[in-house]
């Protein structure tokens, strides 16, 4: 033996250094998992507001743009920010969702996110 499989690289391998914003998987059974970075929620609550705001971005992207839901959108963007970067959304954000989350009333109010959303403001500002 020689070279290659004389220091124990008879084997063919890959080796990655460094990997940001993705998951993958090599070979067979693998499992993926995806974990964004950045901070988590500073307790319950605002986990729970995490939760309920990424929902409520998903359904609202299911529905025909308005400028009401480009408005919320905006904000619950602002909010998941602030949460997921500071772990906390400060009080005059939350204010500004809370705003938001009136004028686009009944959208809001017809979906199960929506009303997550606001269960959680009210949790956080008070009713």
């Amino acid at each position: 033996m020689t070279g290659a499989a004389e220091q124990g690289h008879d084997r063919q391998g890959v080796h990655i250094g460094s990997v940001e914003g993705s998951a993958f998987a090599i070979g067979d059974g693998n499992k993926v998992s995806y974990v964004r970075g950045g901070t988590a929620p500073g307790d319950e609550a605002q986990a729970a507001l995490l939760a309920a705001v990424t929902g409520l971005r998903a359904d609202l992207a299911r529905f025909t743009a308005s400028p009401d839901n480009a408005a919320l959108d905006a904000e619950l963007a602002a909010v998941e920010g602030e949460i997921t970067t500071g772990g906390s959304a400060s009080r005059g954000r939350l204010t500004r969702l809370r705003e938001a989350v009136d004028v686009a009333g009944p959208l809001v109010g017809a979906l199960a996110s929506g009303a997550a959303v606001v269960e959680s403001l009210v949790a956080l500002l008070g009713g």
